[in-house]
């Protein structure tokens, strides 16, 4: 049997020559990496935005169709490859076979996977290739049974949902398994609450302050305003997206912006069991209920851990993940780990060992705001082992609370 030291080093080269561990990390189980430590597990040819870890440490992850037409749309990390899931007709779709494959039934342009508490995987596609035109009939919200790798049911998002102009960005689950929560991060911000028994949806806070880009704030990186070749900057409404362990509070915040927001989600979900919408579900009514949690700056991605139930967020400004009390009324964030190699983190997961994930989509590097970039981005998938003494943050369980 090999030494820990000797065990360590194979799993440094492996990761140096960009070999993918496969499943949660296979080297990294067994030795584990020091707490706080930022450890590569993988590396992608495309550029990547979502990630997920099933119950029984299964990793997806996806990659939108935004400055390329990328071959595969979502995928397990499995064997030191990314494999096509749930097939390779699921990832047919291509940009220009627009009017030739069926939209309702291929992934488009994925933003988002999330398992559920249930076990399974859901894919969020926004279906706006180039964060452009929605393509008709393919916003979607699809269950995969991860015993059977097929999908079980797919939820289509129509007009009222996903007007031409959105692109719905991220999802949460309740723990009972009966609602979902999205943000949309389009022309419009906006949240989406869905009954995932009838598939009922309902867009609200359309529009309303919370959910839009912030005029006062300028998304920068390096020191200088992050801008398009046209000069125009970041403009992402609604992104990132939480639930408290408990499913009682819903978070979500601009990525330019600097406020994060809360509601009761029991606010949210009144109109599921009333014929008619009353007043008190309003977009008015709604407005008046959300609460400022706390300053944030820009930020992408947000996870409420299900081991400590700290909020960590990521900051793309500044290559850093940051942590958040959700205890303390008031607390200011404190920096996790910051390094150069989370070039715009992005999106998180967690392990069913609290290990955390955060895949880096290097925006600020693709094509959108670099002419010469190349339609390819490589990008890379991390993980690391948040520990209470690693920054500023509650410990006390979410159950304790």
């Amino acid at each position: 049997m090999m030494s820990s030291t000797t065990t360590r080093a194979a799993l440094a080269v492996l990761l140096l020559s960009g070999t993918i561990v496969s499943g949660v990390a296979a080297a990294e189980a067994q030795v584990g990496p020091a707490a706080g430590t930022l450890t590569k597990v993988a590396s992608f040819e495309h550029q990547v935005t979502g990630v997920t870890v099933s119950k029984d440490g299964r990793v997806f992850v996806n990659f939108p169709r935004w400055t390329e037409d990328s071959a595969v749309s979502v995928a397990e990390v499995k064997d030191g490859r990314i494999t096509p899931f749930p097939d390779a007709e699921w990832n047919s779709w291509r940009n220009a076979r627009k009017d030739e494959v069926s939209a309702g039934d291929h992934w488009i342009c994925v933003q988002s996977v999330v398992a559920s508490p249930d076990g399974n995987l859901w894919v969020l596609d926004p279906a706006a290739p180039a964060m452009a035109a929605v393509v008709k009939n393919g916003p979607k919200l699809v269950e995969i049974d991860l015993k059977t790798n097929k999908p079980a049911r797919t939820i289509a998002f129509d007009e009222a949902v996903a007007p031409q102009g959105s692109y719905l960005n991220d999802v949460r689950f309740s723990p009972d398994g009966k609602t979902a929560y999205l943000t949309d991060s389009g022309a419009s911000g906006a949240l989406v609450v869905v009954d995932l028994a009838s598939g009922k949806a309902r867009r609200l806070l359309d529009g309303d302050p919370t959910t839009q880009p912030d005029a006062s704030v300028t998304v920068t990186y390096e020191g200088k305003p992050l801008r398009r070749p046209d000069g125009r900057g970041v403009e992402f409404a609604a992104d990132g997206i939480a639930l408290s362990p408990d499913g009682g509070t819903l978070y979500w915040q601009a990525i330019k912006g600097r406020t994060l927001y809360s509601l009761p989600t029991s606010a949210l979900t009144g109109w599921l069991t009333s014929s008619l919408v009353p007043e008190a579900l309003s977009d008015r009514s709604l407005s008046g209920k959300v609460e400022t949690v706390g300053d944030n700056g820009p930020a992408d991605g947000l996870i409420i851990s299900r081991k400590d139930g700290r909020m960590y967020v990521t900051s793309p400004q500044d290559d850093s993940i940051k942590v958040r009390d959700l205890s303390a009324k008031g607390s200011a964030l404190t920096t996790l780990i910051q390094d150069k190699r989370l070039r715009w983190p992005d999106t998180f997961a967690e392990g069913p060992d609290g290990t955390l994930y955060v895949t880096t989509s290097r925006i600020q590097d693709s094509a959108f705001y670099k002419s010469d970039a190349p339609a390819a981005l490589p990008t890379d998938l991390w993980s690391i082992k948040p520990s209470a003494s690693d920054a500023t943050g509650s410990t006390t369980s979410p159950s304790a609370r």
